[in-house]
């Protein structure tokens, strides 16, 4: 493996999806030590919120503050409830120095653009018109100009992995980047 290779890690479901970033410590630790085993190539932790999970500030503060003082590696946060995509929400997100996620299919406009803590660009491309399974094929180069135009360190993951196209998509992107 290149020296250079890195690799974002998606915190585990039992921390958003089941204790909803509340009283999880414990849970963090557990994972922490064990994506520590990547020491310097862990680059990214992807925050990846459950649809129903509505912004509230002191949630948000706690759990991200916590988690910015146990790990060097960046955070990328993918909400999925519109409450995030507000003006209070990306500041929370900009001061605690987290990224927010461009995603797609977007749940709304703010939702296809990187937010938060701009050091940062992060996609994730879960398929669209059809989730998890639509190539990017027609797509590649508007993405390739979103990374080369990043002024932060870009990232693109394809999570269109049902129908096996993610694998060709990142090497198209690839290609043009």
């Amino acid at each position: 493996m290149p020296d250079d290779f890195r690799f974002s890690v998606k915190v585990p479901k039992q921390i958003t999806h089941v204790k909803k970033l509340v009283d999880c410590s414990a849970e963090l630790s557990i994972f922490l030590e064990e994506a520590g085993h990547l020491k310097h190539k862990l680059a990214v932790l992807l925050v990846q919120l459950p649809p129903k999970l509505a912004f509230e500030t002191p949630v948000a503060e706690t759990f991200f503050r916590d988690l910015i003082d146990r790990t060097d590696a960046r955070i990328a946060c993918e909400p999925r409830h519109l409450s995030w995509f507000t003006p209070e929400a990306d500041l929370m997100l900009q001061q605690s120095g987290i990224s927010r996620v461009a995603a797609d299919p977007a749940i709304c406009e703010a939702a296809a653009r990187p937010g938060g803590d701009a050091r940062l660009n992060y996609w994730r491309l879960h398929g669209s018109p059809v989730i998890y399974r639509s190539s990017y094929r027609d797509r590649i180069p508007f993405y390739a100009e979103q990374l080369q135009a990043a002024e932060a360190e870009p990232w693109c993951i394809f999570d269109n992995t049902a129908s096996s196209a993610a694998t060709r998509d990142a090497l198209d992107l690839m290609d043009m980047a």
